[in-house]
């Protein structure tokens, strides 16, 4: 430093100010609707109400791997839309449940099931992703869609939805109820 720049009152120890860290923005999914956004985050939703149950071989059983495809029955698979590719799947379901509060308390208040097929073996398998995502999408928004599941399948939701919390289940729609019936 030149004594110039010392009569700045600036002396060698002394450093620049920090620049202020700008507040990092978390990211999430955002959801596309009608309404006006009101800026970064606007329409998020929040995925904490909705689990993943698996059904694998008639056994129903709470898997949160699934809401990457990192379930148990994902891991290690490599998955294409081509059933073809996957003669000797077995057939295993991903069912979204979403849960919802009233006043009486919290309830079952969506649920929608999603097929896939599995080759442990062959390490392949078939899922429709964009199903998997509408799905996901419509027991967010309340809907049932249970229709394509079995005698034996739905046997094993409801058992686990039961099993998880009888109080929920008493309390959810009976649209529900008749869809596991």
């Amino acid at each position: 430093m030149t004594e110039q720049d010392q009569g700045q009152g600036q002396t060698p120890d002394q450093t620049a100010p920090a620049p202020e860290k700008k507040e990092k923005r978390q990211l999430s999914l955002n959801v596309v609707s009608n309404k006006e956004h009101r800026g970064f985050g606007a329409g998020t939703i929040d995925l904490s109400a909705v689990s993943c149950v698996i059904i694998d071989q008639g056994e129903a059983y709470i898997d949160v791997g699934a809401m990457h495809a990192k379930s148990k029955v994902e891991k290690g698979i490599k998955f294409s839309p081509d059933k073809e590719l996957v003669p000797n799947g077995r057939l295993c379901w991903i069912v979204w449940v979403a849960v919802d509060r009233s006043e009486e308390g919290s309830y079952y208040a969506g649920a929608t099931a999603c097929p896939m097929l599995v080759d442990t073996e062959a390490r392949r398998g078939w899922k429709i992703l964009a199903q998997h995502v509408n799905n996901l999408d419509y027991a967010i928004k309340r809907r049932f869609v249970l229709s394509e599941l079995s005698a034996e399948e739905k046997a094993a939701l409801r058992g686990l939805l039961i099993a998880n919390n009888q109080e929920w289940w008493d309390r959810s729609p009976e649209e529900l109820k008749q869809a596991l019936a």
